[in-house]
């Protein structure tokens, strides 16, 4: 698996891309390739990335219309021994709009985001 970096973001994370797929972070690239060798083994299984959950529909109040509050985890996956889904975001650094955003989610859905 070749890694290219070919820019960077204002958290100072490295663009790279791994089997053709760009990642916000080498952290993020790393875990995939990590994941993509679990779910070869048989120890996890569907992995999916950049996944979309809904934390909060969009509405319409006085005239004015609110986007939906969303979040999009980085890997979403099932244990095999388990069969418990796992929602896994890698993170470097904890803004203050995803720990909301976190909160807002293990609310909503009655788990933690896994961080790595």
């Amino acid at each position: 698996m070749a890694m290219v970096r070919p820019g960077a973001s204002k958290f100072h994370a490295t663009r790279t891309v791994v089997d053709g797929i760009t990642f916000d972070s080498k952290r993020e690239a790393k875990r995939y390739s990590e994941l993509k060798l679990m779910e070869r083994a048989g120890v996890i299984s569907d992995l999916q990335r950049q996944v979309k959950f809904e934390l909060q529909p969009a509405f319409y109040l006085d005239g004015k219309t609110y986007r939906a509050i969303n979040y999009i985890a980085d890997f979403v996956y099932y244990k095999v021994k388990t069969g418990e889904e796992v929602v896994e975001d890698c993170k470097g650094f904890r803004t203050d709009v995803y720990k909301l955003k976190a909160k807002m989610f293990a609310y909503q859905y009655g788990v933690s985001i896994l961080e790595t």
